[in-house]
């Protein structure tokens, strides 16, 4: 059973991008919906879909070891009041790396369940260019996310 209550659609993202970055699995996979239909595409992968596979490939890839930072950018939020979409650039560092790789244009969905906020969507592929212009964090921060109706 899940012991995460995420409050909102931004909790539950920064917990999936800080179990990102500490190839923590657990911690991943509570930020997850426990639901069959969830589905993740990975840079350059099919879709995955459902609990147990979404988990195995995660797995994979934490047992690269490999210690990634994200800068996420340019987010981009939809919400209602049981889904959130959130669009970021995400600017990725392996630790040991200087400079970020090409940034990753990622597309997170979320639910609002029973135990709070998890996600149900992750498809992350290469962004085709940097985006054009980056707002202030307080200009984002004052227009705020939209919502859906």
């Amino acid at each position: 059973m899940k012991t995460a209550l995420y409050a909102n659609s931004q909790e539950a993202e920064a917990a999936f991008y800080d179990a990102l970055s500490k190839n923590d699995l657990d911690a991943m996979m509570a930020v997850w919906a426990d639901d069959d239909d969830i589905y993740c595409i990975h840079p350059g992968a099919p879709r995955i879909a459902g609990v147990q596979n979404v988990r195995e490939s995660w797995r994979r890839i934490f047992t690269g070891g490999q210690s990634l930072s994200f800068q996420l950018r340019a987010r981009h939020e939809l919400h209602g009041m049981m889904i959130a979409i959130h669009s970021v650039y995400e600017y990725i560092s392996v630790a040991g790396q200087g400079a970020s790789r090409t940034p990753m244009l990622a597309t997170n969905i979320y639910l609002r369940t029973d135990h709070g906020w998890r996600m149900v969507a992750h498809h992350a592929s290469p962004a085709p260019a940097a985006p054009a212009a980056q707002p202030s964090a307080e200009n984002e921060a004052r227009r705020g996310p939209k919502t859906l109706h």
